[in-house]
């Protein structure tokens, strides 16, 4: 029994993490394949039976898995967005929320034929979105604007929402018909969850932060103690009201996330290491629990209701959301083509049908097999044409101009200023303060900290960021900076300047380690760098046929170095050494000019 009970351990394992790598290489949705090889495992091979296995720790270890995934996900969240997305995201968890809960409530008792209460419960279950499925997806769309933040927001926020929504109405089934004639049980529960989850989520927060920042916690036991504090909020806000420990997660990863006393990036990477792990192996769980009979009894009439819920439920929750703000059509729209479900729905539906079976509800055996549909219906809809529909839309482009800098040295700044200025995107990033400071200062957009962490790429929103430059004085840092973005942006688009001591142009033996080198043979940053900071400047001159390349290189000389171009199209051209393109009147460069001193009289 312990062999077959190791046997089933690691090939969770082995099968969850197996499913996430072929998926990235394949470059489809993970959930997609880790519902399949967890259908395999289960009911088609007879390889895995998880009630078996775990018998009654079985939802315990899925609520805190959940509650992991929650918490990692409230610490991508940043307050700095909520001036721009905030009366969104609030009315999409709210009254988009609602809206979806009624219309899926609707549909569920007019299609499946189920008991008042259940099709509100199920309805009240579907209202949370997925954000493990939002965030690859969003890091793959690269959308531009602030359709990104919202969506994230939203994915994240609901997630909480929805699960205290799916217990308040499973607690009125649970106290009969005499409880829908009273709100007084609803009003009570709502401010418990409220005091309970969201005091225990700040409090945490607050006190892990503290012992961090006072040096309490050797660097080793950190990330231990992070998950002690999590799984400790989890459970005080559960026993003092059901379900309030979600909420409490999620409040004490936003708060971990802003506040400036600790640092807690390494916190943050580890967690995401943690995340791709546990989402690995609950969805081949609970996958491998369905049954193919039930699956097939709902089949047709699942793809009836998912079209229901993309179609009607969504759109209509979005419009009532976006109602006099400052959002756009083509994001309005784009908002309403990506609600896909994932492994909270999952959870809560397994959870509140076991307990609903055993409470003699015999339709209840009906939620997991509709949830899974949904789950899989809408993260194979959104997933596979959510990329066309953005880029048809506007929203994503299809070759995005913008630039991300590693590094925001003062040379760098003014380079930048002078891009944004011409209307293209741009992003700076840097570990060091000063040079964020001083980039925000310039109105420009930044992010603080480092560009190699794990979950850097999902929090810097890439929209309309289409080649990076790595000019920091780290050539380390630059080659590795290439190499983290070359599955995102392409090689082609990945840049780094020449390290100081081999600006001489020599061939390099390891090209596939480095980006393509910038600018010209015998640019350094450091030679940038000591030309800007003794006066030279970013200027964009206009090429014309009486002023063209050769006589703007005879006027100049070697004080101007070329780093971009910019076409009469408005595409830019970054300026490399292994570049052939031939500058031609109608193009503007921009170059780091030094002006001539002036002569002595």
């Amino acid at each position: 029994m312990s062999e077959s009970a190791l046997t089933a351990l690691a090939g969770i394992v082995l099968l969850g993490v197996g499913a996430q790598w072929l998926a990235a290489r394949l470059g489809l949705p993970s959930i997609l394949l880790l519902l399949v090889v967890g259908f395999f495992a289960g009911p088609v091979t007879g390889f895995l039976h998880p009630d078996e296995l775990f018998e009654e720790l079985l939802f315990p270890l899925v609520s805190l898995s959940v509650a992991l995934i929650l918490y990692e996900g409230g610490l991508t969240l940043k307050l700095s967005d909520l001036p721009r997305v905030g009366g969104v995201v609030r009315n999409l968890v709210s009254f988009g929320a609602i809206a979806t809960w009624l219309i899926a409530a609707v549909a569920a008792r007019l299609i499946f034929g189920l008991d008042v209460r259940l099709a509100v419960l199920l309805g009240a279950i579907l209202v949370v979105t997925g954000p493990t499925v939002i965030g690859p997806l969003l890091r793959h769309i690269r959308p531009q604007g602030n359709v990104g933040s919202v969506l994230m927001w939203e994915g994240i926020v609901i997630d909480p929402i929805g699960a205290v929504l799916a217990v308040l109405v499973f607690e009125v089934i649970g106290h009969g018909e005499a409880a829908f004639d009273s709100a007084q049980l609803v009003v009570l529960a709502i401010a418990k969850t409220l005091v309970f989850g969201g005091g225990l989520g700040i409090l945490g927060g607050v006190v892990l932060a503290q012992l961090i920042k006072r040096y309490l916690i050797p660097d080793f036991l950190q990330n231990a103690v992070s998950f002690m504090f999590v799984l400790g909020a989890f459970l005080g806000a559960n026993l003092l009201q059901h379900e309030a420990g979600l909420l409490a997660v999620t409040v004490m990863g936003i708060y971990l996330a802003n506040q400036k006393q600790a640092d807690v990036r390494h916190i943050v990477e580890f967690k995401e290491n943690l995340r791709v792990l546990l989402i690995s192996s609950l969805f081949v769980i609970l996958a491998a629990r369905l049954q193919p009979a039930a699956l097939t009894n709902v089949m047709w009439r699942g793809l009836l209701f998912v079209a229901v819920l993309v179609l009607i439920a969504r759109p209509l929750s979005v419009w009532i959301s976006t109602i006099g703000s400052k959002f756009t059509r083509a994001e309005r729209l784009f908002i309403m083509w990506l609600a896909p479900r994932g492994i909270v729905a999952a959870a809560i539906a397994s959870l509140f049908a076991l307990r609903l079976e055993h409470a003699g509800y015999a339709d209840a055996g009906q939620l997991v097999p509709i949830t899974f549909i949904v789950i899989i219906g809408t993260v194979a809809i959104y997933g596979l044409t959510s990329p066309l529909v953005a880029r048809c839309l506007g929203v994503a482009s299809v070759n995005p101009q913008g630039v991300l800098f590693v590094g925001a040295q003062p040379w760098v700044r003014a380079a930048a200023a002078m891009l944004k200025d011409k209307g293209f995107r741009v992003l700076l990033v840097d570990t060091n303060r000063q040079n964020v400071t001083a980039a925000r200062m310039a109105n420009l957009d930044t992010y603080s900290g480092s560009v190699l962490a794990e979950y850097a790429i999902e929090e810097m929103r890439l929209g309309g960021i289409g080649r990076l430059l790595a000019v920091t004085q780290n050539d380390w840092v630059n080659a590795l900076a290439s190499q983290r973005f070359t599955p995102v942006l392409g090689r082609q688009n990945c840049y780094q300047i020449r390290p100081y001591e081999d600006k001489q142009g020599k061939e390099s033996e390891h090209k596939h380690l480095h980006g393509r080198w910038l600018f010209g043979e015998n640019v350094s940053t450091l030679d940038l760098a000591r030309r800007h900071a003794v006066g030279a400047v970013v200027k964009a001159t206009p090429l014309t046929e009486e002023f063209d390349f050769a006589a703007y290189r005879s006027m100049h000389g070697d004080r101007a170095i070329p780093l971009f171009a910019i076409t009469e199209n408005k595409k830019l051209i970054v300026l490399s050494e292994d570049d052939e393109t031939t500058l031609a009147p109608g193009h503007t460069v921009i170059s780091l000019v030094t002006e001539p001193k002036p002569e002595k009289k």
